[in-house]
Parts: C-alpha cells; sequence; structure tokens
C-alpha cells in the first residue's frame, strides 16, 4: 500500500504563468523513505510543499495527491490544518523559521499539542521532555523555556524531531533538514530522522542535495533537473548504476569531492 501517491503535479507562477513543476508523478510506499534529489531550483522543496499545501499564494497547482486513499486537493484550509502535524509531519530547512522568535519554544510546543490532543501544561512538559531526551537533549525543560535564537541550529532541528516524535505521524516530510548545518551536526540530525523512522514505524518524503545523507536513510530515490523527474529507482540502482546525464553529473561530482577530502586527509596524516 502506498502512503503517499502524487500524480500529474504540476506547479506554475500564476502571474507569469511560468512552469515550475512539469507534471510529477510518483509514490512513497508505506513505511519506506523516497529520497527527492535536486540542485537548487530543480522544484523539490516547491513539490514537498505542494504535497501540505503550503506554496506561496502566487503559485498555482494542478494535479491529485493522495494521502491514505484520501485526495488531499479536495480539503478546506481547516480540515488540511488537522492534517498537518498530526498525520503528516514537516521538518523544515531552517530551525529558525520553525518557531515565533518572540516567544519561547515551549509556547510553541504548547500550542500545538494542544491543537491535536488538548493536554494540558503539565501533560505537554512531560510527554516533550521524553521525547528530547530521546534525541539526546538535555535538561528539557530549560530548553523549552528559551528562546529560538538562543539555541543552535542543530537544537532547533531536535527539537522539530522531538515534536514530531511526540505527534507520531504518518508520513514525515523532511525539507533539507540538514541544508543549515556544519558537518558534525548534519551527521547527528540524519542519525536522529533515521532513528525517528524506526520508532514510529513511519514513511518518510526526504527533500535533499546531498547524496550522503540519501544513501543513509532513503529506500528510494527520484532525481529533479528543472522542475522534471529525470530518474528514479533504488538508492543503490541508482547511485552505482545512473542512466541519465544529470545523474550521472551529481555522482560523479559526489566521488571527486569525497576523493578531494580523503587526499586532504591523507596529507594531513603524512609525517614532516
Amino acid at each position: 500500500m502506498n502512503m503517499l501517491e502524487v500524480k500529474h503535479l504540476k506547479v506554475w507562477d500564476s502571474r507569469t504563468h511560468q512552469p515550475i513543476i512539469h507534471g510529477s508523478s510518483f509514490q512513497v510506499e508505506s513505511g519506506k523513505c523516497l529520497a527527492i534529489i535536486g540542485e537548487s531550483g530543480s522544484g523539490k522543496s516547491v513539490t514537498c510543499r505542494s504535497v501540505i499545501r503550503l506554496n506561496s499564494p502566487s503559485l498555482a497547482s494542478s494535479g491529485d495527491i493522495f494521502f491514505q486513499g484520501e485526495n488531499l486537493t479536495d480539503l478546506s484550509d481547516q480540515d488540511m490544518r488537522k492534517r498537518r502535524g498530526k498525520q503528516i509531519g514537516m521538518i523544515v530547512q531552517n530551525g529558525m523559521r520553525a518557531f515565533d522568535p518572540s516567544c519561547v519554544v515551549g509556547v510553541h510546543f504548547k500550542e500545538t499539542l494542544k491543537t491535536h490532543y488538548g493536554w494540558s501544561k503539565s501533560e505537554m512538559e512531560r510527554n516533550m521532555s521524553q521525547a528530547m531526551e530521546k534525541v539526546a537533549l538535555r535538561n528539557p525543560l530549560d530548553l523549552m523555556n528559551r528562546y529560538p535564537f538562543q539555541l543552535s541550529g542543530g537544537m532547533l532541528q531536535r527539537m522539530m524531531i522531538a515534536l514530531t516524535l511526540v505527534l507520531e505521524p504518518d508520513l514525515i516530510i523532511a525539507d533539507e533538514p540538514t541544508t543549515a548545518l556544519d558537518t558534525i551536526t548534519q551527521f547527528e540530525v540524519v542519525e536522529q530522522l533515521r532513528l525517528l523512522r524506526e520508532r514510529l514505524d513511519c514513511s518518510m518524503l526526504f527533500i535533499s542535495h546531498d547524496l550522503g545523507d540519501v544513501k543513509k536513510i532513503a529506500d528510494d530515490v527520484l532525481i529533479m533537473n528543472q522542475g522534471k523527474i529525470v530518474e528514479r529507482g533504488a538508492v543503490q540502482t541508482v547511485f552505482e548504476q545512473p542512466s541519465h546525464p544529470h545523474t550521472q553529473f551529481l555522482v560523479s561530482t559526489r566521488m571527486e569531492l569525497a576523493s578531494h577530502f580523503e587526499q586532504i586527509m591523507e596529507e594531513d596524516d603524512a609525517p614532516c
């Protein structure tokens, strides 16, 4: 059974009529992770925001998006808001933008969990504290009383992962969740996302331009270029035997960077 089915998705600028997504179709199987890879401007983030209907008002779209057999394009805005968070989780690119800068982060958690569960403050704090400890965040009550600017990007990403852990959605959309992080924190966040999948046994749509991250977490992959899907398949097959020239370029570039890094490390380790 497919958790998500996107059929003939088209997105365009309603002011200029410039096409952005050219009729994409794909599916995410239950319990599986599908990654969408592409360079900046390829349309991968617009695609994932189309799924949860959070694109800019200036963008128009057509096509069908089925979640657990229900066509999301037929829902009212109010019904769609009920699906976000509880049934479809979202972890955005920049953790700072996910929180209101004028409030401590605990306010965001309280409002979200009250909407979906109606919990009291003590219930919210207990459940969030347990989830935050699971993603290696110490002193959770203290962290919930801090403003977003007082926390690092990695901590904010892990807080969003902790909130997702409490909400237990059936589908998680992670839109380039490691882009704004340093290398070590990137590794930690990808590992937490991998563990999140195991704990919830959920499906995931993982958006990235980093082939290394995709290999760690995804089962299948789509390659996008200029708003079109140019290749798809199992991660290992696509990376080891790419057929489209654009995929071949992405893979070869990744291999060159890895080789250059290894060469630098060997030079640093060489005796003086």
